[in-house]
């Protein structure tokens, strides 16, 4: 079982940064991955960003490739989504979730658990 909390959302101007975090409790192995979603109003769920744990590898959405970064800090059991160049069309509930690796990696059903969700919002 595993149990994820996440914190850093806010209210930010456009061309601003904010660090979402995400705190595992429980047993994160190497065999899962971890990722950030976002849902904005009226809008499906989308991945944004994953990080494979055996390899360290991130994957990225194109609409947040150069912007974004996902990293993990394996002694604190947490993760983080660094988002600099923030755009209004960022504003989200941003959704930390973690599960056992399946091919793909933007699909919200193949994830056992999720976080609370934090909000980000950008103004123009």
């Amino acid at each position: 079982q595993v149990t994820l909390v996440e914190s850093g959302g806010g209210s930010v101007q456009a061309g601003g940064s904010l660090r979402l975090s995400c705190v595992a409790s429980g047993q994160i192995w190497s065999s899962y991955y971890m990722a950030w979603f976002r849902q904005a109003p009226g809008k499906e769920r989308e991945g944004v960003a994953v990080l494979y744990i055996a390899g360290n590898t991130a994957i990225y959405a194109d609409s947040v490739k150069g912007r974004f970064t996902i990293s993990r800090d394996n002694a604190e059991n947490t993760l983080f989504l660094q988002m600099d160049s923030l755009k209004p069309e960022d504003s989200a509930m941003y959704y930390c979730a973690a599960g056992m690796e399946r091919r793909a990696w933007e699909l919200p059903s193949n994830y056992n658990w999720w976080g609370q969700g934090t909000q980000v919002t950008v103004s123009s």
